[in-house]
């Protein structure tokens, strides 16, 4: 009699991840998500390379923001769905050390991900999210960054 592995009960075939962790191409579901955020905003940093040069970009799990349970309506520089912050530009200044920071994205992941359905999905909300996230590090309308945005 045949020994099973504990990976293949009922026969639905192997369980798990395709390429174990370790492995050069192993990425978590963070890391894809980290590469999404990336492969969205290159356009925008290829566009406007100069306006852009100072600005960093994270992804951040949650949002660490104290809202108002009152707040209806969110300022330019966060993007959100409802009440939930999606993502958010935090301008360049001080740190509690008196250093200097620099201007920054962030765009929040968990939210994000509830949101989507598919990869697909996923890229189409983050060119979102980054659109109007640039557009208010600029000063700009989300139009005038890409003629196709839509709200």
């Amino acid at each position: 009699m045949p020994v099973q592995s504990p990976r293949n009960r009922r026969n639905r075939g192997p369980r798990g991840p395709l390429l174990p962790p370790g492995t050069p191409r192993h990425r978590t579901a963070s890391q894809r998500f980290d590469a999404a955020v990336v492969d969205a905003y290159t356009p925008l940093l290829d566009a406007y390379p100069e306006q852009l040069r100072n600005l960093d970009i994270a992804v951040d799990t949650v949002p660490r923001m104290r809202l108002r349970p009152d707040m209806t309506v969110f300022p330019e520089e966060i993007v959100a769905d409802g009440p939930v912050p999606l993502g958010r530009v935090i301008p360049a200044g001080v740190d509690t050390l008196g250093r200097p920071t620099r201007a920054r994205i962030v765009v929040f992941r968990k939210p994000v991900e509830q949101r989507c359905t598919g990869i697909d999905e996923r890229t189409e909300l983050l060119h979102r999210i980054l659109t109007r996230l640039v557009a208010a590090h600029l000063n700009m309308d989300p139009a005038d960054i890409d003629p196709r945005f839509h709200d």
